[in-house]
């Protein structure tokens, strides 16, 4: 089985999700299929340049990069992602910037000249561009998105930190079974001024890292 997986590194939900899923694939065995959304484009201001139109921008620039990578190998695509995420949303770095994602592709043993390649080629954003339009004609307004081989979409789950063992099944199979249920659009836990700052104090490496203001499409 094959689980669609659309991300945004910018985005600290999505990649506390993506901890969860490599999780759950390590003790289900299924196989995921990367795929690409932007932030920066579904927040896109009227009057500024989109995210393509630029040589670089932070989250479209680091999915360019995950692009390319895609291109030979969805593991390796999986590597740049799980290691340009956790230098953010963990380490406080910021592989948002080229040199950074050099430096991050050097220590995973590839060539950082990846970089460079990805924005000099322009197809790059073809690919990025593909993915991100797909999920969004689906409803897609953030991630992460999980999307099962019957086509069925699920925003979410966002969890901070991402659950492990036992927990990291107990939430998978608790997705499964909400894919299944027609019609089912919403199921949401309210968050108190506690979750709050757990939330804060999960999310503090990111808002150390970050070089751009969050912003929220509000949901459908």
């Amino acid at each position: 089985m094959t689980i669609g997986f659309y991300f945004d590194v910018m985005c600290p939900w999505a990649y506390q999700s993506s901890k969860w899923i490599r999780e759950v694939r390590a003790q289900r065995g299924f196989s995921i299929d990367w795929r690409f959304f932007s932030l920066e484009e579904i927040n896109h201001e009227e009057g500024k340049k989109h995210p393509w139109e630029r040589e670089w921008s932070y989250g479209w620039g680091m999915l360019r990069v995950a692009a390319l990578l895609r291109r030979t190998s969805m593991e390796d695509c999986d590597r740049f992602y799980e290691a340009a995420g956790r230098a953010l949303h963990e380490e406080g770095r910021k592989p948002h910037r080229p040199e950074v994602a050099e430096e991050i592709l050097t220590e995973l043993g590839f060539d950082p000249g990846v970089v460079r390649a990805s924005i000099e080629d322009p197809t790059t954003h073809d690919d990025v561009k593909a993915d991100h339009d797909a999920v969004v004609a689906a409803g897609g307004f953030g991630v992460p998105i999980i999307v099962f081989p019957d086509g069925a979409h699920v925003y979410g789950p966002a969890v901070a930190p991402a659950p492990t063992g036992d927990d990291a099944l107990a939430l998978w199979d608790l997705t499964v079974a909400y894919a299944k249920v027609p019609y089912l659009y919403e199921m949401k836990t309210p968050k108190t001024d506690a979750d709050m700052d757990h939330i804060g104090a999960v999310f503090e490496p990111y808002l150390r890292g970050r070089d751009w203001e969050t912003r929220e499409r509000p949901a459908r």
